[in-house]
């Protein structure tokens, strides 16, 4: 009878979980505003924090050097934004410059691009129907994915543009979080209950020992991927190498499916200009694939964090479909995290359990 009871209980839970999820779900016109709004508000101070946190070890290694404080903060401050801004300042001109040809050339793109296919369709005429079909349909599925994937990526570019004045208290955030960053622990201890402190405390050192030189590394390798791909594309004067170089770049942050997707926009640019062009293209990007592969990431990553291929694949397939580009770039990251969150939540209820048994 007990155990009938139990079984109600938990039905019933069940139950009440779901009506509560589908009131939640309904009421999302009068929820939804008030969190986009939020994350607007939030989002500079999760940026800001996040430069924190990749400073902050710099920071601390010269001051253990003999650096002052201050000095160290301002040095590595003004380096990181003053490297950042000088780049921008000479980048953004050619960069708009490489956008607007890229628009203007969009139609005779478009037109050798539709030549391309005409002729491969062309030679596959003698080909059997069935392989011509699926052929056929494998170009319009490639054709749909790029259209949605270039309208998703200028979707991106434009929110970042209207959100300039935003974007410029980043620099100011980071630099009083950098400066007064014992106040911001003493202030983040002080919201969380004493009894949860330690193992809070410990679920961030496992953290950022999982996370943290795999976010620093992949950022070093992606920004060194990105710049040779950018001189290499300039060196062999394929149209648009910087806009190209930065898609590289930022793609390439993803595991597995990263390369592939930038050098996506590279093959189609170096199709509509020659075969030469086209053989120069794929051997540039399989030869950085090997160098990221073999050289930079052993050495620059590492194996951090410690997550099985397969379990990386499906967060990476899981984030493009929650989150396209974006959902992918920080699945790997949001897996690591839930690798360590689900450790200490077992390590909590065993040792909980051990103290039931032990009363």
């Amino acid at each position: 009878m007990d155990i009938r009871i139990k079984w109600y209980y938990r039905l019933g839970f069940l139950l009440l979980l779901f009506i509560v999820l589908f009131v939640f779900i309904k009421l999302a016109p009068i929820w939804l505003p008030l969190l986009s709004l939020l994350v607007k508000i939030i989002s500079p101070f999760v940026i800001g924090a996040f430069i924190t946190y990749l400073l902050h070890p710099i920071i601390e290694m010269l001051h253990k050097k003999g650096f002052h404080r201050g000095l160290a903060v301002a040095t590595i401050y003004i380096l990181f934004f003053g490297g950042i801004g000088y780049g921008i300042y000479k980048g953004i001109p050619v960069l708009i410059n490489q956008l607007e040809e890229l628009s203007e050339s969009a139609p005779e793109l478009a037109k050798a691009y539709d030549n391309l296919i005409a002729s491969i369709e062309g030679k596959m005429r003698n080909w059997p129907v069935n392989i011509q079909e699926k052929v056929d349909n494998s170009i319009q599925s490639f054709e749909v994915k790029l259209n949605s994937l270039l309208s998703k990526v200028m979707n991106g570019a434009m929110k970042i543009i209207n959100s300039s004045i935003v974007i410029m208290l980043i620099p100011f955030i980071s630099f009083y979080m950098l400066k007064d960053i014992e106040a911001v622990r003493k202030a983040t201890k002080g919201v969380i209950p004493k009894k949860w402190r330690q193992s809070v405390r410990l679920f961030l050192l496992d953290v950022n020992k999982s996370l943290g030189s795999y976010i620093r590394g992949q950022l070093l390798v992606c920004t060194v991927i990105g710049v040779i791909s950018c001189l290499l594309f300039w060196f062999f004067h394929l149209k648009f190498p910087l806009v190209l170089g930065i898609i590289i770049g930022i793609t390439n942050v993803i595991p597995y499916f990263g390369p592939i997707i930038g050098a996506i926009p590279a093959v189609i640019i170096a199709c509509t200009m020659s075969v030469k062009m086209l053989i120069i293209v794929v051997i540039i990007i399989v030869v950085l694939q090997f160098l990221e592969g073999n050289v930079l990431s052993p050495y620059i990553v590492g194996k951090s964090t410690h997550l099985h291929p397969l379990l990386i694949m499906f967060a990476l397939l899981f984030g493009e479909e929650v989150g396209g580009i974006i959902g992918m770039i920080v699945a790997v990251p949001v897996l690591s995290i839930a690798k360590v969150a689900i450790i200490h939540i077992r390590k909590h209820f065993g040792k909980r359990g051990q103290e039931v048994k032990g009363s």
